[in-house]
């Protein structure tokens, strides 16, 4: 047998409390932190009887990454993950441009004793969301809860529900969008589904209307903005907004997908705590997953943030408004 698949059988030991996958099993040979007979090793060294395999294991790296006293909402936590409500600003990873303020440096300083991903002390960022939109995240403490959630993902067994503002009346009450996913032909900033470059990737989402609004700023015409529910069954990068704008109802908020011509009046006419929400009104509502070492169902939930309630509160106040203005022209 090989050694890698050998040494990642179900045993008592120091790779079962360190929570190496295959693949960490394989980095930690490679490191010379396992050795056969004495001697450095392959992951694909066969073993034969009386082979002496010695494990010593170091511990984990320090992180380059600064720990800072950032406030979290945390839904839930064990010692294998935890659960969060990321907030709308906050960006998931350090990256070019930004090395502080994101979800990886409050999560180093919340949890300063985590067993650490691929050898180094840091949380597991299985997936991620954007900038500017808020809702559930499950982060890994350690390899075996990183490697197991991942699979999860990627092998779509992870139950996803976001809400979302669009422009825009959706006429019919549930669909599905299923339409592949690649950069953008002129702007590599962006993702699109129907001018993208040839490498594409299939993604699938489903939608649900929640509710309607009609707004009618005085001397224009009426517009809509519908909320809906939706559920994509893919993690394509900013499948939601480019599979919602494609099809004609971009998200209330948007920059980078929405366009100018959507919202009552444009600039002309604008509609307070409508026309000038300030990033893309979507939300994570529900995350549910297999939990990582008891393999139980769990799910999660993040109630709205204000501002999106707020948002949805305004809507409300448009609608009544319009819906007085219809029955008065009726009369």
């Amino acid at each position: 047998m090989r050694l890698d698949l050998f040494l990642s059988r179900p045993f008592p030991g120091p790779l079962e409390r360190a929570g190496l996958s295959r693949s960490g099993i394989q980095r930690v040979i490679a490191e010379g932190q396992i050795t056969l007979n004495g001697r450095k090793t392959k992951a694909s060294a066969r073993l034969k009887p009386n082979d002496a395999v010695e494990i010593r294991l170091l511990p984990p790296r320090e992180t380059a990454l600064v720990p800072e006293s950032v406030p979290l909402d945390i839904l839930f936590e064990d010692e294998d993950c935890l659960v969060v409500n990321k907030p709308a600003g906050m960006v998931v990873h350090p990256a070019a441009g930004r090395q502080s303020g994101t979800l990886v440096n409050a999560l180093l300083h919340y949890c300063p004793n985590l067993q650490g991903i691929g050898g180094e002390r840091r949380p597991g960022i299985v997936h991620r969301l954007d900038k500017d939109t808020s809702g559930v995240m499950v982060v890994a403490k350690h390899d075996r809860a990183f490697h197991q959630l991942a699979q999860q993902f990627k092998e779509r067994r992870v139950r996803k529900e976001y809400l979302a503002f669009v422009w825009g009346l959706v006429d019919q009450q549930k669909g599905s969008i299923d339409r592949p996913i690649g950069r953008h032909r002129s702007d590599r900033k962006r993702m699109s589904s129907l001018r993208s470059r040839p490498r594409l990737r299939e993604a699938l989402t489903e939608w649900q209307v929640e509710n309607a609004f009609r707004v009618e700023p005085a001397g224009e015409r009426s517009f809509w903005v519908t909320l809906l529910r939706l559920k994509p069954h893919s993690g394509r990068t900013h499948q939601i907004r480019v599979h919602l704008a494609d099809q004609g109802y971009p998200v209330v908020g948007d920059r980078i997908y929405g366009r100018k011509r959507y919202g009552p009046g444009g600039n002309r006419e604008p509609l307070p705590g409508v026309t000038d929400f300030p990033r893309q009104a979507l939300h994570a509502e529900r995350l549910g997953f297999s939990h990582p070492r008891t393999g139980a169902p769990v799910a999660f939930y993040a109630p709205l943030p204000l501002d999106m309630q707020r948002l949805l509160d305004s809507l409300r106040e448009w609608h009544s408004i319009s819906e007085r203005r219809k029955v008065g022209k009726g009369g």
